[in-house]
Order: structure tokens, then sequence, then C-alpha cells
């Protein structure tokens, strides 16, 4: 996750790199990046986020659940897993990190160990247990609205982005399925086709305002060839730069 507008150097990364991506919980990212962004002078009157891969989630966390925090205005997602992830990570069999961590969600990603251990557990939705990771998974379900008790400032804090760019990688073998970075998912508890954004209930109930979003010309849903976050600069002059300008559209 870049935050425009600010340089963002070694005491404002989050943790420890790689590994903290890995290992601690989402939500205490995000309370991290939360106190750390409240203190930049330069984003107080507010700033822009490009967000890669799970980073978008830790963005998308800052946006919903920093209390008193800067405004973000523009939020450009890179092959975020937005609605989740259905399969556990593959890896390089060179990646010793990746498949210690995969290997964990392995064995039991809705345990509170793994919860509280494997970040990505936070957001890994496997369709044939939807009641389970309602119950049991830490993170998502609070960001997507999907409890049964609605939180209306989530709502808010999202209608309130100039723009939300949702890019997705039409080769992404990460983020699977890949129409997950633009909210594209499985139908609650069926593994069957994918259901595009506009068919899921988070959109026709509008859990957390992408509806409203879409209806006033603010949510951009772009398909880019390639494989996950590897983006043309093409494209990146065309669908990103645009988003990062002071007078960044409204409509494209």
């Amino acid at each position: 996750m870049h935050m425009h507008k600010a340089k963002v150097d070694e005491d404002k990364e989050v943790g420890n790199g790689a590994i903290t991506s890995w290992d601690t919980p989402l939500e205490a990212q995000v309370e991290e990046v939360c106190r750390k962004v409240k203190a930049i002078p330069e984003l107080q009157n507010g700033y822009n986020i490009v967000g890669q891969s799970q980073g978008n989630l830790v963005g998308r966390g800052l946006v919903e659940l920093c209390d008193d925090a800067p405004p973000v205005i523009n939020f450009i997602s890179l092959g975020g897993p937005h609605a989740g992830v259905a399969f556990i990570p593959n890896c390089s069999q060179f990646d010793a990190l990746c498949n210690h961590y995969a290997a964990l969600l392995g064995r039991g990603v809705y345990t509170n160990y793994v919860q509280a251990h494997v970040a990505p557990s936070g957001y890994t939705k496997l369709p044939y247990d939807y009641l389970v990771y309602l119950a049991k998974c830490s993170f998502l379900p609070k960001l997507n609205n999907e409890l049964l008790q609605k939180n209306a400032t989530y709502k808010q804090r999202i209608t309130n982005l100039k723009n939300l760019v949702l890019i997705m990688f039409q080769e992404d073998g990460v983020v699977k399925p890949k129409e997950s970075s633009l909210f594209g998912y499985y139908a609650d508890g069926i593994p069957g086709p994918v259901l595009p954004l506009q068919q899921t209930r988070l959109y026709t109930e509008d859990w957390i305002g992408l509806r409203t979003l879409d209806e006033t010309g603010r949510l951009k849903l772009i398909s880019v060839p390639g494989v996950h976050l590897l983006i043309s600069l093409s494209d990146t002059m065309r669908y990103v730069v645009p988003y990062l300008k002071d007078d960044a559209p409204v409509k494209p």
C-alpha cells in the first residue's frame, strides 16, 4: 500500500516487511497504520491510496475503521482480494516463508490460533463453509459488513470517497477467484460460478456503499491483461495516474 502526497520512509513502514504481512492480523496492521497516518502532517487535508494485493484490505480498513483520521480522497486498488480468497495460496517451492504459513492455513484456517497468527486467514472465505466463515473469520466479514448487525459508519466512510478504482488482472493466479479484485465472488455457500459484483448481496443491499458509488459514477471496475500486479505502463497512465492528481476526475 502506498500513500500519495507523503514521503513514506522507514519509520512509517508497518512492522517488519514481508514477515509482518504474513504473521500480524490485519486489524492490528490497520491500527498501526491508522496511528501513523494521523501523525503525518502532510496527509491531514486528505490523501490518495494506491493499494497492492493484501495491502488493499489494510487500506480499506484505514478508510472504514480508523476514527478521526484524515480523509482518503481516491482509492486505487491493484489486485485486491476484496471479496476474499477461496483457496490456500500456491507457493513457490523456494519460498520458505509462504510455504510455512500456507501449511498453517491448511491445518485449520478458522481456528483461533491461525486467525491470530496468519494474516491471510482474515480474508480466506471458503465457499462451502460460509456460516463458519461468518462466525470465525476475524476481519473480512466485519470489513464487508457481512455480519447481521450492519455498521452504518463503514458504509458512510466508503461513500465519502471521491473515486474507488478497482483493477483486476485477467491472468491473476494469486487472488482466487480473480474477480474478487472487483468484489465478485461465489454465491454464499455455493462453490459454483463467480457472481459479478452487481449480483451480490453486498452490492444490491449496499452493505458498504458500493452501489451508491456506482450510481454516482465514482466506482470504476477495470480489467487489465497480465498476472498478479504486473500492470503495463500504459494501463498505469490510464487507470492510476489520473486519480493521483489534485483535479482527479469524478467520472471517466
